[in-house]
C-alpha cells in the first residue's frame, strides 16, 4: 500500500513546476527587458491610438452592482441543478429517497422564487433608475 506521500508527489511535482516556470518567467522578463529612457508622452492614456478626449468612462451607480450580483445568485442556482438531476436519476431506483431529494429540490427552488419575488417588487432589477 503507498502512503499518502507517494499518492500526491504528483501534485507536489506540478506546483514545484509552476512556481519555477512562473518565476523563472518574471526573472528573465526583469533581465532581459528593455528599460528604455520613459518621457511624458510614454505616460498618457491612449484610446485606440488617439489622444483622449474628456473624462474617461462614467461612474456607475451601486443598483448595476446590485443587480450584477443578484445575476451571480440565480447563475449559481443553476448549478445546483445539475448536479440534483444527476443524483436524482440515480436515487429514483430508491423508494424511500425519492420523494425527499424531490421535496428537498422543490423547497431550494420554492425560496428562490420567493427571493425573486421580492427583488421583483423592490425593483432591484432597475439599475438604470
Amino acid at each position: 500500500m503507498e502512503s499518502q506521500f507517494h499518492q500526491y508527489l504528483a501534485v507536489l511535482l506540478l506546483f514545484v513546476l509552476a512556481v519555477a516556470a512562473t518565476g523563472g518567467m518574471i526573472g528573465l522578463s526583469v533581465l532581459l527587458g528593455k528599460r528604455g529612457a520613459t518621457n511624458r508622452a510614454k505616460h498618457t492614456p491612449w484610446e485606440c491610438g488617439m489622444n483622449p478626449v474628456g473624462q474617461g468612462s462614467p461612474r456607475l451607480s451601486v443598483k448595476f452592482y446590485l443587480v450584477a450580483m443578484l445575476f451571480i445568485l440565480f447563475d449559481i442556482e443553476v448549478v445546483f441543478l445539475y448536479p440534483w438531476a444527476v443524483v436524482y436519476r440515480d436515487m429514483l431506483a430508491e423508494a424511500a429517497t425519492r420523494n425527499l431529494i424531490l421535496l428537498a429540490m422543490l423547497s431550494f427552488l420554492g425560496i428562490l422564487f420567493v427571493g425573486y419575488l421580492y427583488a421583483v417588487k423592490k425593483r432591484a432589477f432597475d439599475w438604470k433608475s
